[in-house]
């Protein structure tokens, strides 16, 4: 069974109804409305989708897209779009990720005229970018940006990567595209080499675990259609592009393919974006792409993630965890999860928990963190006993299971990300691993704990009635 954003929606409705959203008033995407609306609900601590039934294109005048907005900002809606319940959103949902990116499940072919985004194929001049509800995020985004996912195929291997990159509108056919060194990047400098195009078809709208597998962590030639298709469970359904035919496949089932080329050897100024960080990626000279169609469903859905949000931070968190898990499990079996928090943008800072049989197991965990994710900066291993999906743990055993002079490594000079803005260096960094666990080879506190039978026989609603007990707040 094929899959895609419109059964995902069908579901979220039906089993997280107050997650969505429906807003019918006109909005100006491209005039911060949209950005604007989303951070009064983050400053209320709520995230819920937001489907806007009547955006304003680029251009001004209302647009045949509704715009969706904040798919990604709960681990519960992201449980939801692999089939699991809302409530495995914590350890089951980087467990099962973890448990899937081992596999590969190879796509299917169909023809164009079976294809839904093929529903309107738009060429040349007629592919306008202004018609649609690019978002502008922050104050100092020079232009909207399509932040969406632009996959590429490599000329020599034939696999195709997928990744999440910046995109920001120039003009009705051209956009300029940030890449950090990775496989894009890579793929974009073998065609540059020889003065050749890339070509290049960005995915809008597609089902959420599309999105989720974009993201694994695989090394550069394994195929991400088949990869995403693992993680989605069900293969991905690919068509013949517009520019290139079965030369270049694009997923039939997305809302929308913005298909082009990066241009060999020409670079503009592009930037500076609003990024993950929470922080702008600086204005630098950027690749350049020509788009040569637009495809999509008659009706389709347009989509954007709010970058330096939740909505990045628990998308691109997950797949880390779950490939990291793989990872560390490879050299400490006793791993028991792996978490990626907020507080670090779900990017630099690793929480770890292993059942410790040996002291060295814990620098083992953290360098095998360190080594399969260049975003990780600050790794924390604590022991089994501490939920390292709550925060306040991790922090009671840093300041109750660490001397700083004994428990904390720094390691310099280490590839980093080009977006942190801590670095001085463009792309060096520095690490830090904090062993937050208690030592094997000698006795240690008891950890204070009510008596678990009391706990049993002891039950809240038979001293406090129920009435009273839901008007006491959560704090």
């Amino acid at each position: 069974m094929y899959k895609d954003l419109r059964a995902f929606l069908d579901d979220l409705q039906e089993r997280l109804p107050s997650d969505f959203v429906r807003i019918e008033r006109p909005v100006a995407p491209h005039q911060f409305e949209v950005t604007a609306l989303l951070q009064h609900l983050e400053n209320q601590k709520k995230f819920p989708v937001l489907f806007f039934e009547k955006p304003l294109g680029m251009d001004g005048k209302p647009s045949a897209f509704p715009l969706l907005s904040n798919v990604f900002a709960t681990r519960q809606r992201c449980a939801l779009s692999l089939g699991m319940k809302p409530s495995d959103g914590e350890l089951p949902l980087s467990l099962e990720y973890a448990r899937r990116e081992d596999m590969l499940l190879a796509p299917v072919t169909i023809p164009a005229r079976e294809a839904p985004v093929k529903q309107v194929v738009k060429r040349g001049n007629d592919a306008n970018i202004f018609e649609l509800p690019v978002v502008r995020h922050h104050a100092m985004d020079p232009a909207p940006y399509i932040d969406m996912t632009p996959v590429m195929k490599d000329p020599d291997g034939g696999f195709y990567n997928i990744s999440f990159q910046r995109n920001m509108v120039k003009g009705p056919r051209k956009l300029g595209l940030h890449m950090s060194p990775r496989h894009n990047w890579q793929i974009h400098r073998k065609n540059e080499e020889k003065n050749r195009p890339t070509p290049v078809a960005i995915v809008i709208s597609h089902h959420p675990a599309f999105y989720l597998g974009s993201l694994n962590v695989s090394p550069f030639g394994v195929d991400d259609y088949a990869k995403v298709g693992a993680i989605m469970g069900a293969p991905l359904r690919l068509t013949p592009s517009e520019t290139l035919g079965t030369d270049f496949m694009v997923p039939a089932d997305a809302e929308m393919v913005i298909e082009g080329h990066v241009l060999p050897n020409v670079k503009e100024v592009e930037g500076p974006f609003g990024e993950f960080t929470g922080y702008y990626g600086p204005q630098r000279l950027r690749n350049v792409i020509e788009v040569s169609a637009i495809t999509h469903r008659r009706d389709a859905i347009f989509q954007h993630i709010f970058t330096g949000h939740r909505d990045t931070w628990v998308l691109g968190g997950i797949p880390k965890e779950g490939s990291l898990f793989n990872l560390i499990r490879g050299v400490v079996p006793t791993v028991k999860a792996v978490h990626f928090p907020m507080s670090g943008g779900c990017r630099f800072n690793c929480y770890i928990s292993i059942d410790k049989k040996v002291d060295g197991e814990t620098k083992q965990a953290a360098l095998a963190a360190l080594g399969g994710c260049d975003f990780v900066k600050h790794v924390v291993v604590v022991d089994a006993d501490i939920d390292i999906y709550n925060e306040e743990e991790v922090m009671w055993a840093v300041a109750t299971r660490v001397q700083a002079d004994q428990d904390v490594d720094i390691i310099k000079n280490v590839k980093g990300n080009t977006l942190d803005p801590s670095q001085t260096d463009n792309i060096m960094t520095a690490k830090m691993i904090i062993d937050a666990t208690k030592p094997v080879q000698r006795p240690y506190e008891a950890r204070v704990a009510v008596p678990k039978t009391a706990m049993e026989k002891t039950r809240l609603e038979d001293f406090i009635p129920r009435s009273v007990l839901d008007r006491v707040p959560k704090v």
